[in-house]
């Protein structure tokens, strides 16, 4: 400061900014930042040390352009607790230990709290170093403290080793490279990197890299692979601008760094006096159809690796993709895999949520031996998915399905949702499993709008079918029957073992007086179904009027399905 004032300010601004991107990015909130301190709270241990250690790496990369005497370095303390909360700050033992913590780092470095050490330490590729129990001031108990070991960058200070989260595909976007424009009117590409990178670190199921670190990609012709191994990336993003008088146009293209394959190519045209409404649509485009590709790139991976090289999350994926093909043998088989998810990381939510539905699915197919048994293994499991990872939105949706469908906790389950959708607004898996709860609830208006909600965020999901099967049933919970039908066939056309959907087709069949077609779904049913009758199904449904149920049972009848 004493030096040069206003350029050790500017420094301090443009660092500050590099911080807050990186915690909005891993679902965090600044809460304070008085002078050169920066108070931030996080959903997950997992996203405040990823957090933090992408902080670290992007601040030594800018250290690394600065003379000795003008680099800013920066400590930092994690810790995990609860806190007071009044208005927009927050206040407690928990924040002062954070704060303490932050006081034994090395310029550039990161200490933690077993609270906080304990849950990633399987989780992070990062070593630890035990700093043994520590008395910090005006702390009435003694700390835990774990020092992350960072390696040493070419400023002096800690520079981070490459990331490469487990249970989350990584992505990089590339800056968008704007055809015969000079770099200082490459604004609008900028700006459409920003855009996307922020849509993208909006998904639960990626981790994104941040925008600072893929700038040095910005003028050469880069290699993908090079890109992959250098940011420790799967799939990177990129693209160009070009214009052509009023006329401008975008391309992207999403690739795969491993195999060099281009998964995804789009193009979107308009005029130059349209560039936010061309930024808007590029970035809702990425998030309604990036996700899907990757995803199922991720299970075509997982499907070529030999079991003995698998992660908790490939076990997971081979799971996921037999899952929903309702085929008996297939099905069984995706248990294993979720079990072997477990046993390789016990502390990864999403393999028992899976468990959790797996159960009510199995009771939904008439495939359960004791009905009683799987109610109690389902809310075992779901409860286990939400003591290790309260803010999981996938976790949390299939929990609240499980609460609504199989113990008829609508409140319950409802809290679930809205949990889920707060920690991940853009999860179509949050928005569609909400739906059948509120149909069961008899409010079909909101159970259209949310499984809606969530085929727009998913529209080439490769399990499509629940989302037209959701619709479906709210139809049906609106009494218009014909468009209870036209989602009821477009669900069967995608999986015709679904037997929740072939139920509610079959229902809305004969209310419409369609008899004939209701007693063929009928037979397709009972094919895949042999030991289903009507009255012990609709006697412990989750709709949640009797009468409802009643009236289901009727239609369900008038099918000729035995009673």
């Amino acid at each position: 400061m004493g030096e040069d004032e206003v350029g050790t300010v500017r420094t301090l601004i443009a660092y500050r900014a590099v911080m807050r991107e990186a915690i909005a990015r891993h679902n965090g909130r600044v809460v304070d930042s008085p002078g050169d301190n920066l108070l931030a709270e996080f959903a997950t241990v997992v996203d405040a040390v990823e957090s933090a250690v992408e902080i670290q790496q992007s601040l030594q990369e800018r250290n690394a352009e600065l003379s000795e005497g003008r680099r800013l370095e920066f400590r930092m303390g994690v810790n995990l607790g609860d806190v007071m909360v009044e208005g927009d700050h927050i206040f407690g033992d928990a924040v002062n230990i954070a704060a303490r913590l932050e006081g034994l780092a090395d310029p550039g470095g990161i200490c933690v709290s077993a609270a906080v050490h304990d849950p990633v330490v399987s989780k992070l590729p990062l070593k630890w170093e035990p700093l043994g129990e520590r008395t910090l001031k005006n702390i009435a108990r003694r700390v835990h403290v774990y020092r992350a070991c960072l390696r040493q960058g070419p400023s002096g200070g800690a520079r981070a080793t490459a990331l490469r989260p487990i249970y989350r595909p990584s992505i990089a976007v590339l800056p968008f490279r704007e055809v015969g424009v000079g770099t200082e009117h490459n604004y609008f590409a900028e700006g459409i990197v920003e855009d996307v990178v922020g849509a993208l670190a909006s998904l639960p199921d990626l981790f994104v890299i941040s925008r600072n670190s893929t700038s040095r990609f910005e003028r050469d012709p880069v290699d993908i692979v090079s890109v992959g191994r250098d940011l420790a990336v799967r799939y990177v993003l990129s693209g160009s601008v070009r214009r052509a008088g009023e006329r401008i146009r975008i391309r992207s293209e999403l690739a795969d760094t491993e195999t060099q394959r281009v998964l995804w190519t789009d193009r979107i045209e308009g005029r130059v006096d349209d560039l936010f409404e061309l930024q808007d649509k590029l970035s809702e485009k990425v998030v309604t159809t990036i996700a899907p590709h990757i995803r199922q790139a991720e299970i075509h991976r997982a499907l070529r690796q030999r079991p003995e090289n698998m992660d908790a999350y490939d076990f997971m994926l081979r799971g996921l993709d037999l899952l929903y093909r309702l085929r008996r043998s297939e099905f069984d088989h995706a248990r294993e895999m979720f079990e072997q998810s477990i046993s390789l990381d016990p502390g990864y939510a999403t393999p028992y949520a899976l468990i959790a539905i797996w159960c009510s699915i199995r009771v939904g197919q008439g495939w359960s031996v004791d009905t009683r048994a799987d109610y109690a293994e389902a809310n075992r499991f779901a409860e286990g998915a939400l003591e290790r990872d309260p803010f999981d939105a996938r976790a949390l949706a299939l929990s609240g399905h499980v609460r609504a469908l199989l113990f008829h906790d609508y409140e319950g389950a409802l809290a679930l949702f809205d949990r889920a959708i707060a920690a991940s607004p853009n999860s179509a898996v949050a928005w569609i499993r909400s739906s059948p709860t509120y149909s069961y609830i008899g409010d079909a208006a909101e159970a259209k709008r949310r499984a809606q909600i969530g085929v727009r965020l998913s529209p080439f999901d490769p399990h499509l079918f629940y989302a037209h099967s959701a619709l479906g049933f709210a139809a049906y919970t609106g009494s218009d029957f014909e468009e209870a039908i036209r989602w009821g066939r477009k669900a069967m056309a995608e999986n015709p073992n679904y037997t929740a959907n072939l139920r509610f087709l079959c229902a809305s069949l004969a209310a419409a007086g369609r008899l004939a077609e209701a007693r063929e779904v009928g037979r397709v049913l009972l094919t895949v179904e042999p030991g289903f009758h009507v009255g012990p199904f609709c006697s412990t449904h989750a709709i949640k009027d009797p009468a409802r149920r009643a009236t289901f049972a009727e239609h369900l009848k008038l099918a000729e399905l035995p009673e």
